[in-house]
């Protein structure tokens, strides 16, 4: 039994689906959308041709399709839950894993959930709207959510966290996952944490401790990660500087990763370019205050290691 998904999966027996299968296509549906054998092998315990079986079933029955994703390499083929009637069972219908997505979203996906298999036993808040019942329940005011505004012929349509990145609550802790899917800078994560802020504050000051997890391919993304977040933790969450500032330093670390040595020589050559990138850095701290988050932690996946995508 999977305890955050509160019994949701005994509604697919009506698909012929029960026990650990149950449990596994509701994981896959409320967490990612998508798959790859190798993570059916893992959570199932099973071998290559009973993932396989799974797979077959799903397509079989209209569900599911699996492909190679063109442009993404290393990983084998992708199966996507696409069928609308298995997440209306679900009670998340509207959940747009179910959508074909960007190579960058695919892999964001993926990596989310090979995070959660390995954690299924925290108590994950699975959707939109149980992250904002939950916290809205503490009594923190929806304006601190993340969210996002979607402007359509309709309307507009606000959607908190929207990024969608597994979030964990219980009375002592509050774990937020950022995934990062191979970007070069840390500037999506940057601005990931700027939109946590008030958030993450409100926790502490209820007394709850704020864990963020990031969740990447390869060391330099880990350790880059790991350096944010010491910021997050020590001198405070670097959110209320001129987004110039946050843009310069997102500059310079391309500049440096790519070797573009015009764009460093603006800034008076390699080392004049890190010193500048330090005092930023700095001076974006000391805007921050306290800090906002108590613990940052990076975790690096196997079984998606070898992902390469563009």
């Amino acid at each position: 039994m999977i305890a955050h998904l509160k019994g949701r999966e005994k509604e697919l027996e009506e698909f012929g689906w029960t026990g650990r299968h149950a449990g596994w296509i509701a994981l896959v549906c409320l967490h990612s959308g998508v798959f790859t054998r190798a993570q059916a092998m893992r959570f199932l315990d099973a071998h290559p041709e009973q993932a396989r079986r799974v797979v077959h079933a799903l397509i079989s029955r209209g569900l599911a399709a699996e492909e190679t994703v063109p442009g993404v390499r290393g990983i084998g083929r992708v199966c996507r839950i696409f069928s609308r009637r298995v997440y209306r069972a679900l009670g998340a219908e509207h959940v747009r894993h179910r959508r074909d997505a960007s190579n960058e979203v695919l892999m964001r996906r993926l990596l989310s959930l090979d995070y959660v298999i390995e954690h299924a036993d925290l108590p994950w808040l699975p959707t939109e709207t149980e992250k904002v019942a939950a916290f809205e329940g503490l009594g923190i005011e929806r304006r601190l959510l993340p969210v996002r505004v979607y402007r359509g012929a309709a309307g507009n349509t606000r959607r908190h966290f929207p990024v969608k990145l597994p979030v964990a609550l219980d009375s002592a802790r509050a774990t937020f996952v950022y995934v990062d899917p191979g970007h070069d800078t840390s500037t999506a994560l940057r601005s990931w944490g700027t939109a946590h802020r008030g958030l993450w504050r409100a926790l502490t000051r209820l007394g709850r401790s704020v864990e963020v997890v990031a969740v990447g391919r390869a060391s330099r993304e880990i350790r880059r990660a790991e350096r944010v977040m010491g910021g997050w933790a020590e001198d405070g969450l670097p959110v209320e500087a001129d987004a110039g500032m946050r843009d310069e330093i997102a500059r310079i670390e391309r500049a440096i990763l790519q070797g573009a040595i015009q764009v460093l020589e603006e800034f008076g050559g390699l080392q004049a370019a890190m010193k500048r990138s330090v005092a930023l850095t700095k001076q974006i701290r000391r805007q921050g205050g306290r800090g906002s988050i108590q613990r940052g932690t990076a975790w690096r996946t196997v079984r998606l290691a070898g992902a390469r995508y563009r």
